[in-house]
């Protein structure tokens, strides 16, 4: 797993992923609508409602997260054994078995995103940021702890994607107090497509150079140039965001200008432990001053 194609499908999942949350994203802004409660057209009704209610990102992220798993298990041809039968006993694949944790980890925070939006009474929006934040927590503590080892080359990319994965950890922790918030989600999936492009720019330069030629760890050009590569990618990246933009509002406003959404007519959701509080102190309020009322009306009795 630790070949190109460890890196290479993770990375265009990722990608893709950036592209998708782009779409909702800058849909979102051009038609002034809510990121964590789209509404939906009015046309929509009966299956067609309860299919567009569902989870997709959270089943892409169970599927995607599957797939990876499996692959990871079936990868080697003696399998995922954990120690060997050495005195003593050594622990075997250690980078195998830090991939095998990040992709169990991406289905399980899959599973939280289709549980939150499609199985509890009440959509917990909290829950779900709360899960994919201590997400990428994890996954910086694997990264770091990943490149134990490394030199040169090897090195020099897996540091720029630490970079990546922890400026993406703190806008995750930044939105579990602004969860609605267009600026934090813009940045969010910037980052998404940083990480998933530069993942796959990973895998060609480690496994698959396209000049034919490995790169040299002692050759302090080759280090220069990935940093330098790193920032096309910045470059690439903030120009696909704008031309996303730009075909998103040609869209929404040429093709479409007569969309009119309403809103959904799902359970209530809660962004915040706030706003359960909210919601709870009213009726227990309600509940004692029928209590008081009672007592009232047995005493005049």
């Amino acid at each position: 797993m630790g070949k190109f194609n460890g890196h290479f499908y993770p990375g265009l999942y990722l990608f893709s992923y950036g592209l998708y949350q782009a779409t909702v994203v800058f849909k979102a802004m051009i038609v002034n609508d809510s990121l964590l409660y789209p509404a939906h057209p009015p046309r929509n009704k009966g299956i067609w409602a309860r299919l567009w209610e569902i989870s997709y990102r959270g089943l892409i992220k169970v599927v995607t997260g599957s797939i990876l798993t499996v692959y990871v298990v079936f990868c080697l041809d003696d399998g995922m054994v954990f120690m060997d039968r050495e005195l003593p006993p050594r622990f075997m694949y250690p980078k195998e078995w830090q991939h095998l944790t990040m992709f169990i980890l991406l289905t399980l925070n899959g599973c939280v995103d289709v549980m939150s939006k499609n199985l509890l009474p009440q959509r917990c929006v909290l829950l779900e940021k709360g899960t994919s934040t201590l997400t990428f927590y994890v996954l910086l503590m694997l990264l770091v702890s990943h490149v134990q080892g490394s030199t040169g080359v090897e090195l020099q990319t897996h540091s720029l994607l630490v970079l990546v994965v922890f400026l993406l950890m703190l806008v995750l922790t930044i939105e579990l107090w602004a969860p609605d918030a267009f600026h934090l989600s813009l940045i969010e999936t910037f980052l998404f497509l940083m990480m998933g492009s530069w993942l796959v720019q990973v895998g060609f330069i480690l496994y698959r150079p396209v000049s034919g030629y490995p790169w040299q760890d002692d050759d302090i050009s080759d280090i220069m140039f990935i940093t330098t590569f790193f920032c096309w990618h910045v470059m690439i990246n903030a120009l696909c965001l704008l031309g996303i933009y730009g075909i998103s509002s040609f869209w929404h406003r040429w093709y479409s200008p007569s969309l009119k959404l309403t809103g959904s007519t799902e359970a209530p959701h809660y962004t915040s432990p706030e706003g359960f509080l909210n919601k709870l102190l009213p009726e227990v309020e309600q509940s004692e001053n029928d209590k008081q009322a009672l007592l009232l009306s047995e005493s005049a009795l």
